[in-house]
């Protein structure tokens, strides 16, 4: 499968194909995931929750995201790969986000960059960095680095006014040069007002199904993370109970002393060779 370029996923929108979009961290994972055929993949800081064990997204730092996306690049190198911008890596200046995007790039291995938020200063920052050639993936509605302005991980734009902000956010960002934009945690009416008045691919995750594509953060789809679980997250399998009955197993059989079974779990000697062996051993003692 060849990976795809912007002119693929705009050529997707115009036919009407829904874009597949999911979270990678790591390798195998990724690999997976491409053997799947899925179009674009998004190392997300998200990682800090799933895979490093915060609380939040916020203590992730951009040494994180570039070990990550390196291992998930590895896994998928013929797909789309969108690296996200953490926490104070772009917010004080356009210099700063335009070098820091360039490491996601040039480190690793990234095909975008995605940064939080709507607002004319993060509109000028997208500007910056795709003036300086990077591709730029806008992200707006619920987003996690401004929790606290939001009040938590709350669905946004359910006022009239508020969807109307989030809609003119979308447009702002649009205007700035992004290439795409996800929507999360929108009510469909929010994320379908977006995706008629958009130019640019709307992926969507909670909102709806009107926007060109879907995103879900894969540990949650399959139900390998267990600390909460999204309205809009549909699960696909819980990997959380196979892996925790397969470790439950290899706890009590090496308990009870029936793994490893030898001659089936264990490497064997030839007759002569042990024999040989065990008498060398007598001779040294």
């Amino acid at each position: 499968m060849a990976k795809k370029s912007i002119h693929d996923f705009h050529k997707m929108v115009a036919e009407g194909e829904k874009i597949t979009y999911l979270t990678a961290y790591d390798y195998l994972t990724a690999k997976m995931m491409e053997k799947a055929g899925v179009e674009m993949l998004l190392v997300g800081d998200s990682l800090g929750m799933v895979s490093l064990g915060y609380d939040t997204t916020l203590p992730v730092t951009l040494e994180d995201m570039i070990h990550h996306c390196k291992a998930v690049r590895r896994g998928a190198p013929d797909t789309f790969i969108v690296g996200d911008m953490t926490y104070m890596s772009y917010q004080i200046s356009n210099q700063q986000a335009v070098e820091n995007a360039g490491r996601l790039i040039k480190e690793g291995g990234c095909d975008a960059v995605k940064l939080e938020g709507g607002g004319p200063e993060i509109a000028g920052r997208i500007k910056a960095i795709n003036d300086a050639g990077i591709l730029v993936m806008g992200h707006i509605g619920l987003t996690p680095q401004f929790m606290g302005q939001q009040g938590g991980y709350k669905a946004q734009g359910k006022s009239a006014q508020a969807a109307v902000n989030i809609v003119n956010e979308a447009k702002r960002i649009e205007e700035a040069g992004a290439f795409s934009i996800l929507v999360e945690g929108v009510p469909a009416p929010v994320g379908k007002a977006i995706t008629e008045r958009s130019g640019i691919p709307i992926l969507g995750i909670g909102a709806g199904s009107y926007t060109h594509g879907q995103l879900l953060i894969y540990a949650d789809m399959i139900g390998l993370y267990d600390n909460f679980t999204p309205k809009f997250v549909k699960q696909y399998a819980n990997v959380n109970e196979i892996m925790t009955n397969a470790f439950k197993e290899y706890y009590k059989e090496v308990k009870e002393k029936n793994f490893p079974i030898d001659g089936e779990h264990t490497y064997n000697m030839k007759a002569e060779e042990e024999k040989e062996f065990l008498n060398l051993l007598e001779k040294n003692a």
